[in-house]
């Protein structure tokens, strides 16, 4: 019998590749994802508006990620309840919950998990009035504080889209924000569509300058 409350098997990040700035072997998270390790196995995103969360229970010795796109404290009017596992990881509600509930299968405890949390850049051209950016960092502040997992660390907000990069063998977290115009307009491009699509926007594909400041 299906598991009602599994994520689809299409939502567990499957990019794996080496990472030579920690020297280690990696799962880079694409939007709608998550991953689980309890390996050494380092997790990498890039994020603009949208967040990611990295929670870790180190005495458990397992770790995980999400990346997603929408807070959801405004999606529960109709259709909402029609989305399906793969559709609804876009949405922080559900991609937080996903990401504890495996954790825990995984063997961490909730009460020992301490999480660090990045994104929420204001780097969407002529979707400013949204700010999408800022209700993802509200929503996943505010989330973690109502279920009392600790903030260990967090980057969210500002102008710059980041690229994260999370140790789970140590807990460490490297942030590196992104200025080249290739990387910027690329984060730009892809959560742009993204967003339109979900949100049902009208936004013309223009692109905010912001790469150099």
């Amino acid at each position: 019998m299906t598991d009602p409350n599994a994520a689809a098997p299409e939502s567990v990040a499957s990019h794996h590749y080496f990472d030579r700035d920690v020297g280690l072997m990696a799962v880079k998270l694409l939007p709608s994802e998550y991953y689980v390790t309890s390996s050494n196995t380092a997790l990498s995103t890039v994020l603009g508006s949208c967040v990611a969360a990295c929670l870790h229970d180190r005495e458990a010795g397992v770790a995980g990620m999400n990346h997603f796109m929408l807070p959801d404290d405004g999606e529960s009017g109709a259709g909402a309840g029609t989305r399906d596992a793969a559709e609804s990881m876009r949405y922080g509600a559900y991609a937080m919950d996903v990401l504890i509930r495996e954790l825990v299968r995984a063997g961490a405890r909730r009460e020992r998990l301490r999480a660090k949390v990045f994104g929420g850049g204001a780097v969407l051209a002529n979707m400013t009035t949204l700010n999408i950016g800022d209700r993802n960092a509200d929503f996943v502040l505010r989330y973690l504080r109502d279920e009392r997992i600790e903030v260990a660390a967090q980057d969210l907000r500002g102008p710059h889209a980041r690229r994260v990069c999370f140790v789970p063998a140590t807990g460490k977290a490297i942030v590196r924000k992104l200025r080249a115009q290739t990387e910027v307009r690329q984060v730009q491009h892809e959560e742009g569509e993204l967003l339109r699509r979900l949100s049902g926007s009208r936004v013309a594909p223009a692109v905010e300058n912001k790469g150099n400041q």
